[in-house]
Protein backbone atom coordinates (compact mmCIF):
# COMPACT_ATOMS: atom_id res chain seq x y z
CA UNK A 1 0.00 0.00 0.00
CA UNK A 2 2.83 2.38 0.62
CA UNK A 3 5.73 1.54 -1.44
CA UNK A 4 3.48 3.46 -4.49
CA UNK A 5 3.71 7.19 -2.71
CA UNK A 6 7.44 6.04 -0.92
CA UNK A 7 9.95 8.06 -3.18
CA UNK A 8 12.63 4.96 -4.76
CA UNK A 9 10.66 2.11 -3.37
CA UNK A 10 8.10 1.95 -5.85
CA UNK A 11 8.53 -1.83 -6.70
CA UNK A 12 5.91 -4.38 -5.94
CA UNK A 13 9.01 -7.25 -5.69
CA UNK A 14 10.92 -4.67 -3.76
CA UNK A 15 8.43 -4.41 -1.12
CA UNK A 16 7.99 -8.37 -0.91
CA UNK A 17 12.09 -8.62 -0.55
CA UNK A 18 12.08 -6.53 2.10
CA UNK A 19 9.96 -8.37 4.27
CA UNK A 20 11.02 -11.77 3.13
CA UNK A 21 14.35 -10.57 3.88
CA UNK A 22 13.44 -9.37 7.72
CA UNK A 23 11.21 -13.01 8.17
CA UNK A 24 14.49 -15.09 7.02
CA UNK A 25 16.81 -13.73 10.18
CA UNK A 26 14.15 -15.02 12.39
CA UNK A 27 14.24 -18.04 14.28
CA UNK A 28 14.02 -19.70 17.49
CA UNK A 29 17.58 -19.06 19.03
CA UNK A 30 18.18 -16.05 16.38
CA UNK A 31 18.18 -12.10 16.64
CA UNK A 32 17.25 -9.44 14.02
CA UNK A 33 20.09 -6.65 13.22
CA UNK A 34 19.03 -3.22 12.76
CA UNK A 35 20.26 -2.53 8.82
CA UNK A 36 18.00 -0.21 7.75
CA UNK A 37 17.28 3.39 8.50
CA UNK A 38 13.59 3.54 7.60
CA UNK A 39 11.04 1.29 8.91
CA UNK A 40 7.35 1.10 8.29
CA UNK A 41 4.79 -1.14 10.74
CA UNK A 42 2.06 -2.89 8.16
CA UNK A 43 0.65 -4.12 11.83
CA UNK A 44 -2.09 -1.94 13.30
CA UNK A 45 -1.50 -3.63 16.48
CA UNK A 46 -0.79 -1.11 19.40
CA UNK A 47 0.85 -4.26 21.51
CA UNK A 48 3.15 -5.40 18.62
CA UNK A 49 3.92 -1.90 17.13
CA UNK A 50 4.64 0.36 20.62
CA UNK A 51 6.96 -3.18 21.48
CA UNK A 52 8.97 -3.03 18.48
CA UNK A 53 9.37 0.09 18.51
CA UNK A 54 11.20 -0.32 21.39
CA UNK A 55 13.26 -3.09 20.43
CA UNK A 56 14.34 -0.77 17.85
CA UNK A 57 15.54 1.70 20.30
CA UNK A 58 17.40 -0.78 22.00
CA UNK A 59 19.07 -2.74 19.32
CA UNK A 60 20.13 0.38 16.85
CA UNK A 61 23.58 0.93 16.37
CA UNK A 62 24.08 4.06 18.51
CA UNK A 63 24.53 6.57 16.19
CA UNK A 64 22.15 5.56 13.30
CA UNK A 65 19.73 7.84 12.72
CA UNK A 66 16.34 6.03 12.74
CA UNK A 67 12.56 6.46 11.46
CA UNK A 68 9.70 4.14 12.59
CA UNK A 69 6.10 5.12 11.35
CA UNK A 70 2.84 3.13 12.40
CA UNK A 71 -0.23 3.25 13.28
CA UNK A 72 -2.48 1.66 15.64
CA UNK A 73 -6.13 0.30 15.93
CA UNK A 74 -8.11 1.96 18.57
CA UNK A 75 -6.04 2.26 21.86
CA UNK A 76 -5.72 5.25 24.61
CA UNK A 77 -1.67 5.36 25.18
CA UNK A 78 -0.71 6.51 28.86
CA UNK A 79 2.91 8.21 29.50
CA UNK A 80 5.25 6.20 31.38
CA UNK A 81 4.56 8.35 34.78
CA UNK A 82 1.22 9.27 34.44
CA UNK A 83 -1.72 8.27 36.49
CA UNK A 84 -5.12 6.19 34.40
CA UNK A 85 -7.71 7.48 36.61
CA UNK A 86 -6.49 10.66 36.63
CA UNK A 87 -5.89 11.09 32.52
CA UNK A 88 -8.89 8.43 31.43
CA UNK A 89 -12.43 8.03 31.77
CA UNK A 90 -12.60 4.57 32.63
CA UNK A 91 -16.26 4.32 32.42
CA UNK A 92 -16.03 5.22 28.80
CA UNK A 93 -13.19 3.23 27.75
CA UNK A 94 -14.28 -0.06 29.45
CA UNK A 95 -17.74 0.31 27.45
CA UNK A 96 -15.96 1.25 24.51
CA UNK A 97 -13.94 -1.87 24.51
CA UNK A 98 -10.98 0.31 23.58
CA UNK A 99 -7.74 -1.25 25.20
CA UNK A 100 -4.90 0.93 27.94
CA UNK A 101 -1.79 1.15 27.33
CA UNK A 102 0.93 2.34 29.00
CA UNK A 103 3.90 3.39 27.04
CA UNK A 104 7.49 2.88 27.75
CA UNK A 105 8.45 7.24 27.34
CA UNK A 106 7.29 9.99 29.18
CA UNK A 107 4.69 12.86 27.59
CA UNK A 108 0.80 12.79 28.04
CA UNK A 109 -2.50 10.71 26.99
CA UNK A 110 -3.06 10.12 23.63
CA UNK A 111 -5.87 8.47 21.53
CA UNK A 112 -4.89 6.53 18.69
CA UNK A 113 -6.87 4.70 15.91
CA UNK A 114 -6.41 3.99 11.56
CA UNK A 115 -6.77 8.36 11.48
CA UNK A 116 -3.44 8.47 13.35
CA UNK A 117 -0.33 8.33 11.88
CA UNK A 118 2.66 7.62 14.56
CA UNK A 119 6.22 8.68 14.20
CA UNK A 120 9.34 7.97 16.02
CA UNK A 121 12.80 9.86 15.20
CA UNK A 122 15.99 7.49 16.97
CA UNK A 123 19.21 9.10 17.22
CA UNK A 124 22.65 9.50 19.16
CA UNK A 125 22.33 11.09 22.25
CA UNK A 126 24.69 13.67 21.90
CA UNK A 127 23.34 14.49 18.91
CA UNK A 128 19.88 14.44 19.75
CA UNK A 129 17.88 17.77 18.99
CA UNK A 130 14.11 17.86 20.11
CA UNK A 131 13.26 21.03 18.09
CA UNK A 132 15.22 19.66 15.09
CA UNK A 133 13.35 16.31 15.04
CA UNK A 134 10.05 18.72 15.06
CA UNK A 135 11.28 20.62 12.42
CA UNK A 136 11.63 17.75 10.69
CA UNK A 137 7.76 16.64 11.04
CA UNK A 138 6.73 20.36 10.67
CA UNK A 139 8.83 20.66 7.23
CA UNK A 140 6.65 17.09 5.79
CA UNK A 141 3.40 18.74 7.30
CA UNK A 142 4.00 21.91 5.42
CA UNK A 143 4.81 20.21 2.28
CA UNK A 144 1.00 18.87 2.10
CA UNK A 145 0.24 22.10 1.56
CA UNK A 146 -0.48 23.03 5.14
CA UNK A 147 1.40 26.42 5.01
CA UNK A 148 0.52 27.52 8.09
CA UNK A 149 1.33 24.83 10.49
CA UNK A 150 4.12 25.76 13.65
CA UNK A 151 6.23 24.22 16.51
CA UNK A 152 4.80 25.33 19.90
CA UNK A 153 6.79 25.94 23.12
CA UNK A 154 6.41 21.84 23.59
CA UNK A 155 7.50 21.50 19.99
CA UNK A 156 3.98 20.17 19.38
CA UNK A 157 2.65 20.82 16.05
CA UNK A 158 -0.48 23.30 15.69
CA UNK A 159 -2.14 24.50 12.91
CA UNK A 160 -4.04 27.46 12.36
CA UNK A 161 -5.98 29.44 9.60
CA UNK A 162 -3.69 32.52 9.11
CA UNK A 163 -5.89 33.71 6.51
CA UNK A 164 -8.09 35.69 9.60
CA UNK A 165 -4.64 36.71 11.40
CA UNK A 166 -4.91 40.64 10.35
CA UNK A 167 -8.29 40.79 11.66
CA UNK A 168 -7.94 38.75 14.96
CA UNK A 169 -5.74 36.96 17.24
CA UNK A 170 -6.26 33.37 15.83
CA UNK A 171 -6.31 30.39 18.12
CA UNK A 172 -3.98 27.29 16.93
CA UNK A 173 -5.42 24.03 17.43
CA UNK A 174 -3.13 21.00 18.02
CA UNK A 175 -2.42 18.03 15.51
CA UNK A 176 0.42 16.43 17.45
CA UNK A 177 1.84 15.81 20.50
CA UNK A 178 5.06 14.46 21.28
CA UNK A 179 6.78 12.38 23.75
CA UNK A 180 10.50 11.77 24.44
CA UNK A 181 12.99 8.80 26.08
CA UNK A 182 16.66 9.28 26.54
CA UNK A 183 19.22 6.17 27.71
CA UNK A 184 22.71 6.45 27.99
CA UNK A 185 23.67 6.45 24.32
CA UNK A 186 20.80 6.83 22.28
CA UNK A 187 17.42 9.24 22.41
CA UNK A 188 13.85 9.15 20.41
CA UNK A 189 11.33 11.55 19.39
CA UNK A 190 8.12 10.59 18.84
CA UNK A 191 4.42 11.83 18.57
CA UNK A 192 1.15 11.18 16.76
CA UNK A 193 -0.16 12.91 13.54
CA UNK A 194 -3.60 13.51 13.77
CA UNK A 195 -5.08 12.68 10.08
CA UNK A 196 -8.38 11.53 9.98
CA UNK A 197 -9.04 10.33 13.63
CA UNK A 198 -12.18 10.29 15.69
CA UNK A 199 -12.37 13.62 17.35
CA UNK A 200 -15.06 12.47 19.13
CA UNK A 201 -14.18 9.30 20.42
CA UNK A 202 -11.36 11.17 21.97
CA UNK A 203 -12.99 13.21 23.50
CA UNK A 204 -15.35 11.06 24.91
CA UNK A 205 -12.65 8.51 26.72
CA UNK A 206 -9.96 11.62 27.33
CA UNK A 207 -12.61 13.95 29.04
CA UNK A 208 -12.49 12.49 32.85
CA UNK A 209 -13.17 15.13 36.00
CA UNK A 210 -11.29 14.17 39.04
CA UNK A 211 -10.03 17.59 39.83
CA UNK A 212 -9.45 16.56 43.40
CA UNK A 213 -7.49 13.82 42.47
CA UNK A 214 -4.04 14.69 43.78
CA UNK A 215 -1.17 12.61 41.63
CA UNK A 216 2.97 12.64 42.08
CA UNK A 217 2.39 11.61 38.36
CA UNK A 218 3.01 13.51 35.00
CA UNK A 219 -0.27 15.34 34.06
CA UNK A 220 -1.51 15.95 30.62
CA UNK A 221 -1.46 19.29 29.00
CA UNK A 222 -5.22 19.80 27.93
CA UNK A 223 -5.51 21.30 24.14
CA UNK A 224 -7.79 22.06 21.08
CA UNK A 225 -7.33 19.29 18.33
CA UNK A 226 -7.97 18.75 14.79
CA UNK A 227 -7.04 16.67 12.14
CA UNK A 228 -5.00 17.31 9.26
CA UNK A 229 -7.89 16.53 6.48
CA UNK A 230 -9.98 20.06 7.99
CA UNK A 231 -6.92 21.45 6.03
CA UNK A 232 -6.17 19.33 2.98
CA UNK A 233 -8.65 16.51 2.69
CA UNK A 234 -6.02 14.54 0.52
CA UNK A 235 -4.04 14.27 2.88
CA UNK A 236 -4.27 10.67 4.51
CA UNK A 237 -1.73 7.65 6.02
CA UNK A 238 0.62 7.14 3.15
CA UNK A 239 0.41 10.23 2.07
CA UNK A 240 1.56 11.59 5.39
CA UNK A 241 4.24 8.63 5.58
CA UNK A 242 6.07 9.60 2.19
CA UNK A 243 6.58 12.99 3.62
CA UNK A 244 7.85 12.29 6.56
CA UNK A 245 10.45 9.59 5.01
CA UNK A 246 11.13 12.17 2.31
CA UNK A 247 12.41 15.07 5.19
CA UNK A 248 14.00 12.27 7.17
CA UNK A 249 16.06 11.38 4.30
CA UNK A 250 16.79 14.90 3.33
CA UNK A 251 17.92 15.60 6.78
CA UNK A 252 19.97 12.96 7.30
CA UNK A 253 21.66 12.05 3.67
CA UNK A 254 20.22 9.04 3.00
CA UNK A 255 19.68 7.74 0.18
CA UNK A 256 17.01 4.88 -1.08
CA UNK A 257 19.25 2.64 -3.14
CA UNK A 258 21.94 1.95 -0.03
CA UNK A 259 19.42 2.22 2.46
CA UNK A 260 15.92 0.82 1.17
CA UNK A 261 12.92 1.43 3.59
CA UNK A 262 12.05 -1.52 5.59
CA UNK A 263 8.04 -3.09 5.56
CA UNK A 264 7.72 -4.85 8.51
CA UNK A 265 4.95 -7.43 9.18
CA UNK A 266 4.23 -9.41 12.73
CA UNK A 267 6.97 -11.63 12.06
CA UNK A 268 9.13 -10.63 14.59
CA UNK A 269 6.40 -11.45 17.52
CA UNK A 270 9.13 -14.90 17.43
CA UNK A 271 11.32 -12.72 19.11
CA UNK A 272 11.82 -13.42 22.39
CA UNK A 273 12.59 -9.28 23.75
CA UNK A 274 9.43 -8.44 21.64
CA UNK A 275 7.10 -11.47 22.30
CA UNK A 276 8.27 -10.44 26.39
CA UNK A 277 7.39 -6.73 25.80
CA UNK A 278 3.95 -7.61 24.45
CA UNK A 279 3.25 -9.58 27.29
CA UNK A 280 4.60 -7.21 30.21
CA UNK A 281 2.65 -3.56 28.26
CA UNK A 282 -0.81 -6.61 29.42
CA UNK A 283 0.04 -6.92 32.57
CA UNK A 284 -1.89 -5.09 35.42
CA UNK A 285 1.29 -4.96 37.09
CA UNK A 286 2.93 -2.48 33.53
CA UNK A 287 -0.11 -0.84 33.43
CA UNK A 288 -1.68 -0.35 36.88
CA UNK A 289 1.30 -0.80 39.17
CA UNK A 290 3.52 1.77 37.50
CA UNK A 291 0.90 4.25 38.95
CA UNK A 292 2.68 7.50 41.14
CA UNK A 293 1.26 7.60 44.45
CA UNK A 294 -2.14 10.01 44.65
CA UNK A 295 -4.63 11.36 47.04
CA UNK A 296 -8.37 11.04 45.99
CA UNK A 297 -10.90 13.46 48.12
CA UNK A 298 -14.79 13.26 47.15
CA UNK A 299 -17.80 14.43 48.60
CA UNK A 300 -21.16 13.60 48.61
CA UNK A 301 -24.19 14.64 50.38
CA UNK A 302 -27.16 12.43 51.18
CA UNK A 303 -30.32 12.64 52.73
CA UNK A 304 -29.01 11.59 55.78
CA UNK A 305 -25.69 14.58 55.57
CA UNK A 306 -22.52 14.64 53.81
CA UNK A 307 -19.81 11.76 53.67
CA UNK A 308 -16.45 12.47 52.63
CA UNK A 309 -13.78 9.94 51.76
CA UNK A 310 -10.02 10.16 51.15
CA UNK A 311 -8.46 7.22 49.65
CA UNK A 312 -4.54 7.02 49.44
CA UNK A 313 -3.15 4.65 46.91
CA UNK A 314 0.36 3.57 45.52
CA UNK A 315 1.30 1.24 42.72
CA UNK A 316 -1.91 0.45 41.57
CA UNK A 317 -2.76 -0.31 45.52
CA UNK A 318 -5.02 1.69 48.49
CA UNK A 319 -2.91 2.34 50.97
CA UNK A 320 -5.65 3.93 53.09
CA UNK A 321 -9.23 5.05 52.86
CA UNK A 322 -10.70 7.59 55.46
CA UNK A 323 -14.35 8.41 55.98
CA UNK A 324 -16.28 11.38 57.66
CA UNK A 325 -19.69 11.71 58.10
CA UNK A 326 -21.58 13.58 60.75
CA UNK A 327 -21.83 12.09 64.43
CA UNK A 328 -25.50 12.99 64.57
CA UNK A 329 -26.25 10.29 61.65
CA UNK A 330 -24.43 7.53 62.42
CA UNK A 331 -25.58 4.41 64.99
CA UNK A 332 -23.20 2.81 67.05
CA UNK A 333 -23.48 0.21 64.40
CA UNK A 334 -22.77 2.36 61.85
CA UNK A 335 -19.85 3.70 63.43
CA UNK A 336 -18.35 -0.04 63.37
CA UNK A 337 -19.14 -0.40 59.96
CA UNK A 338 -17.46 2.40 58.81
CA UNK A 339 -14.58 1.26 60.05
CA UNK A 340 -14.50 -1.61 58.98
CA UNK A 341 -15.37 -0.13 55.68
CA UNK A 342 -12.74 1.91 55.72
CA UNK A 343 -9.88 -1.01 56.45
CA UNK A 344 -11.56 -3.41 53.79
CA UNK A 345 -9.84 -1.19 51.20
CA UNK A 346 -6.36 -1.33 52.91
CA UNK A 347 -3.97 -3.38 50.25
CA UNK A 348 -7.13 -3.93 47.39
CA UNK A 349 -5.79 -3.30 44.12
CA UNK A 350 -7.49 0.36 43.09
CA UNK A 351 -10.68 -0.19 41.16
CA UNK A 352 -11.46 -3.32 42.42
CA UNK A 353 -14.36 -3.57 45.16
CA UNK A 354 -13.94 -5.16 48.73
CA UNK A 355 -16.29 -7.26 49.88
CA UNK A 356 -16.55 -6.59 53.54
CA UNK A 357 -17.56 -9.64 55.85
CA UNK A 358 -20.68 -7.67 56.91
CA UNK A 359 -24.61 -9.17 56.41
CA UNK A 360 -26.96 -6.04 56.88
CA UNK A 361 -25.43 -2.91 56.52
CA UNK A 362 -27.44 0.00 58.00
CA UNK A 363 -28.98 2.86 55.63
CA UNK A 364 -25.99 5.18 55.49
CA UNK A 365 -23.12 2.26 55.63
CA UNK A 366 -24.79 1.30 52.33
CA UNK A 367 -25.53 4.25 50.96
CA UNK A 368 -21.50 4.98 51.33
CA UNK A 369 -20.79 1.53 49.93
CA UNK A 370 -22.45 2.02 47.02
CA UNK A 371 -21.11 5.42 46.49
CA UNK A 372 -17.73 4.54 46.65
CA UNK A 373 -17.85 1.44 44.31
CA UNK A 374 -19.03 3.63 41.75
CA UNK A 375 -16.92 6.49 42.56
CA UNK A 376 -13.56 3.95 43.13
CA UNK A 377 -13.67 2.35 39.51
Amino acid sequence: MYCSLLSHCSVKSQRTSCLRGLSTLIGPHQSLEVQNSVYISQSADPFFNITFEDWLFRHSPPDKPLLFVYRNSPCVVIGRNQNPWKEVNMTALRSSGVPLIRRRSGGGTVYHDLGNTNFSIHLSRRTFDRRATSQIVLRAVRSLGIEHASVNDRNDICVGDDKMSHRRTVDLAHVSGSAYKLVSARAYHHGTMLISTRLDTLGDLLRTDKETMVTAGVASVRSPVCNLQQFNHRVEHSVFTSAVVDEFRKEYHLGEPTDPTQYIDETPRELPYIEKGIIELQSWDWLFGQTPQFTYTIEKIFPWGSAIAEVRAKHGVILSCALRAPEAALSPVDRADLKQLETSFEGKMYGSWPQPNRDSPGIVVADVENWLAEMLR
